[in-house]
């Protein structure tokens, strides 16, 4: 009832700023901007935009087909499904704040990082040409009634979400020996990392399903790296979104794409182990 609760107010408090956002203005600047500020931009744009993987794949099309630069597009590619303002709130509630700062601090960094490496390496050339229905952000007027109809339309989306995740994370807690979760993934080994960064990839989790089972599996014994990476995998890319992106990108950059996740993935869990 408290995850629901915080689900409904932050989601509400989201749109609500939606409306206030001057997207044109904000595409024209990353449009022209740097690669450092568009970076940040991009950034700013992913986080305010929650999607899933696979909403984001319309909005890349369009940002790409009005030529805006190819590694901020894909900063906001890999970022957009991994920043989302209500996952993170809820994700404070149960880990903590710190655990918020650095998980989004990580992602960031490492969204710019692997998005500028795709660049350099000459990928925008793996592009193809489409035709795409025109999907960019549209501006909205201030409006108490319409945040609250976006939020309805939000709790239909994403709320069943969470309420598997927590089905499945009460499954885990009650029929899930502890110490067998302890013993398997609670070690310091290193191999556990990549592991459940590679686990994570086929199973299409939205992180709102995914954080409370990374919860009980964290009261389990399960260590804070590979729950990282899983949850960083299974949201970032799903069968379904790699087959979205095959419709824009050529085989070797949704190849790349898929192992810039995993590396995204891998390297989260690491980092969070060392720290």
């Amino acid at each position: 009832m408290e995850l629901t609760i915080l689900f409904i107010v932050v989601s509400f408090l989201v749109n609500l700023i939606q409306n206030v956002i001057p997207y044109k203005k904000l595409e024209y600047k990353l449009n022209r901007a740097n690669i450092f500020t568009g970076s940040i931009l991009a950034i700013f744009l992913a986080f305010i935009t929650p999607f899933c993987s696979c909403s984001t794949i319309p909005v890349v099309a369009s940002m790409l087909q009005n030529k805006m630069r190819f590694g901020l597009v894909m900063v906001f590619l890999f970022a957009s499904p991994v920043l989302d303002p209500t996952i993170l709130t809820i994700m404070t509630v149960l880990f903590g704040w710190e655990v918020s700062v650095v998980y989004a601090g990580i992602t960031s960094v490492l969204s710019i990082f692997v998005s500028i490496s795709l660049e350099k390496f000459g990928f925008e050339k793996a592009v193809k040409s489409f035709v795409f229905k025109n999907t960019s952000l549209n501006e909205k007027k201030f409006s108490i009634k319409a945040s609250w109809f976006e939020t309805k339309k939000l709790m239909k989306t994403a709320y069943p979400y969470l309420i598997m995740g927590a089905l499945i994370g009460s499954i885990i807690h009650g029929a899930v020996p502890t110490h067998w979760i302890a013993n398997t993934f609670g070690g310091n080994e290193w191999w556990l990392i990549p592991i459940a960064a590679i686990v994570g990839i086929p199973l299409y989790i939205r992180l709102s399903t995914m954080i409370q089972i990374a919860n009980i599996m964290i009261i389990k014994g399960m260590a804070l790296g590979p729950v990282m990476a899983i949850m960083i995998s299974s949201s970032g890319a799903s069968l379904p979104e790699l087959t979205l992106l095959h419709s824009i990108f050529e085989k070797k950059l949704v190849i790349a794409f898929i192992f810039s996740v995993l590396f995204m993935a891998t390297m989260s869990g690491t980092l969070f182990y060392f720290i």
